[in-house]
């Protein structure tokens, strides 16, 4: 049963930068994360790696909320891609991107009232279910807007 946004703000996470913590499962889900926040780090991403370990990804942060997309050029393994707004919400999950693929990945599902988002979490292919982390959930991170943000940080 997913926790309402007024339960998330009452738990509070202990946030930090290389933490991505997923609320409105049955527990907290926390995913290490390295931050790429700038347009070089945005457009290397994860390519060329090998392999990335489970509960470990990439946290893609935008200066503002805006509509994305994402291909698998030079990405050598399948993601899970959890597109998430400006206020925390997961609004889309793409599982199992495939590797090489150059097919461009919407942010927002087709219809989606506010397509714009402010980060991009990428986890190996498959971790998204395994972790439960599905849309409706909210991210608690110290890069979203704490005044705005659905799970907001201790």
């Amino acid at each position: 049963m997913m926790t309402s946004p007024v339960a998330a703000l009452a738990a509070a996470p202990v946030c930090s930068t290389d933490k991505a913590i997923f609320l409105g499962g049955a527990a907290p889900v926390s995913v290490t994360v390295e931050i790429a926040d700038d347009p070089d780090e945005r457009a290397q991403g994860l390519m060329f790696r090998r392999e990335l370990a489970p509960d470990a990804g990439m946290l893609f942060i935008y200066e503002q909320p805006q509509s994305v997309s994402f291909w698998m050029r030079n990405t050598l393994i399948p993601l899970d891609m959890i597109f998430i707004d400006s206020r925390g919400a997961v609004r889309h999950v793409h599982p199992n991107a495939r590797p090489l693929d150059e097919t461009s990945i919407p942010g927002a599902q087709v219809g989606d009232p506010a397509p714009a988002r402010l980060m991009v979490l990428e986890v190996a292919g498959g971790e998204a279910a395994r972790l439960g982390i599905r849309p409706g959930m909210v991210l608690a991170h110290p890069a979203l807007p704490q005044k705005t943000a659905l799970a907001r940080c201790n």
